[in-house]
């Protein structure tokens, strides 16, 4: 008996539709980059890309516990001196609520070329409507 092993011919690519509506960020966040990876698949292979598309709705109505809406606080730098801009996570659910998604799912891949291929089967959404429908996802609880 030998042990499967996927590759590019063999994956098959589902739709998964998750409303991130009242869900934890971080729950939403680590069963999208499960499924990404595709560590819910017996075929999952660790040096493959075999993971599904994953579409996030809903992500300006996501909740984060504890005091992290006050604390909780995201940095970018420019590179260039002075640069450092902050946020909190307040202020990021408001105006940014995609890019909150984002981070945190892509801070839960791989470092590497493989990790950059699974994020990009990611489309967050700030409302309840998408354009995928053609791709009939099946809806994902968290």
């Amino acid at each position: 008996m030998t042990t499967f092993m996927a590759n590019a011919s063999n994956i098959e690519r589902k739709w998964y539709v998750i409303d991130a509506k009242g869900k934890p960020l971080g729950r939403v966040a680590s069963k999208a980059a499960v499924l990404l990876k595709g560590k819910h698949k017996a075929t999952y292979t660790p040096h493959v890309d075999c993971g599904d598309n994953v579409i996030i709705i809903n992500a300006k109505e996501v909740t984060l516990t504890g005091n992290k809406l006050e604390n909780k606080i995201y940095y970018n730098h420019s590179g260039y001196t002075g640069g450092l801009r902050e946020r909190t996570a307040k202020e990021m659910r408001e105006k940014y609520p995609v890019e909150m998604v984002e981070r945190a799912v892509k801070g839960m891949l791989p470092k590497n070329r493989l990790g950059r291929a699974m994020y990009k089967k990611l489309f967050v959404y700030e409302g309840a409507d998408h354009k995928h429908q053609a791709q009939k996802p099946e809806s994902m609880e968290v």
